[in-house]
């Protein structure tokens, strides 16, 4: 079964549609990316499953119930845990505290949770009592993901977790996004413009004026034309 079923779906903002008729699924423990222009609503996408935005109409189901009506930390309780573009810390508290108030749904201790995290974000391990805000861009995010782990999700989603970040950091960043699916056995949903992130999914979702245009495994998903020339300049090696 579908960890994700996601259907017809037509969201916006105020009076404006912003996706139209859309519909993607994810299987238990995959990688799944979603490309496509800025404004084609990519971002809006990983908001209504969230629960942040409420759709106009469709479905999304998630283990098989529907999520349409819920309350976001409805949403998150149930295994579904969201990290956004910006604003993703809080810089006013150490790195402990933003991953306690990640764990905010678990009862009882959560040092069992602490130290997992630390494991796929070992960069985080000796700087517990560290100001969040005094982090690098790359540590930054490396704390978002974790404190999005603390309530072990079957599903993370995932906007541009490579934006802005050196190579190097790119390339450990998307190591790390691939452990968690070996570690935790969680399924990934990540908006990017990375080609090496698109690599690293097992299937691609090509997102257009609010329209899923083009939908495949990587390596199809690679040799597609209109993905090779609109978005990686037209030559695509599909090794890693």
């Amino acid at each position: 079964m579908n960890i994700l079923e996601v259907q017809s779906l037509v969201a916006g903002y105020g009076a404006q549609d912003v996706l139209f008729d859309v519909s993607i699924y994810i299987k238990p423990g995959e990688i799944v990316s979603v490309i496509g222009p800025n404004g084609a609503g990519k971002s809006t996408l990983l908001k209504v499953i969230a629960g942040i935005i409420k759709p106009r109409c469709g479905e999304i189901f998630f283990r098989g119930e529907n999520l349409l009506n819920s309350h976001p930390w409805d949403i998150t309780s149930r295994g579904v845990s969201w990290v956004p573009q910006d604003d993703k810390i809080f810089p006013s508290m150490t790195i402990k505290e933003n991953l306690e108030m990640g764990a905010f749904l678990v009862c009882g201790d959560i040092s069992k949770q602490i130290e997992e995290v630390c494991v796929i974000f070992p960069q985080l391990k000796d700087r517990m009592r560290q100001l969040a805000g005094s982090l690098s861009g790359g540590q930054r995010q490396m704390l978002a993901i974790a404190r999005a782990l603390m309530t072990r999700p079957d599903l993370l989603l995932l906007d541009e977790p490579t934006a802005g970040l050196a190579p190097n950091l790119v390339h450990m960043m998307l190591n790390q996004i691939r452990e968690i699916t070996a570690r935790m056995n969680s399924a990934v949903l990540v908006v990017t413009q990375s080609l090496d992130a698109v690599k690293l999914s097992d299937r691609g979702y090509l997102l257009s004026a609010g329209l899923i245009k083009f939908e495949e495994k990587t390596d199809s998903f690679l040799a597609n034309q209109d993905v090779r020339e609109l978005y990686f300049g037209g030559q695509v090696s599909t090794e890693t």
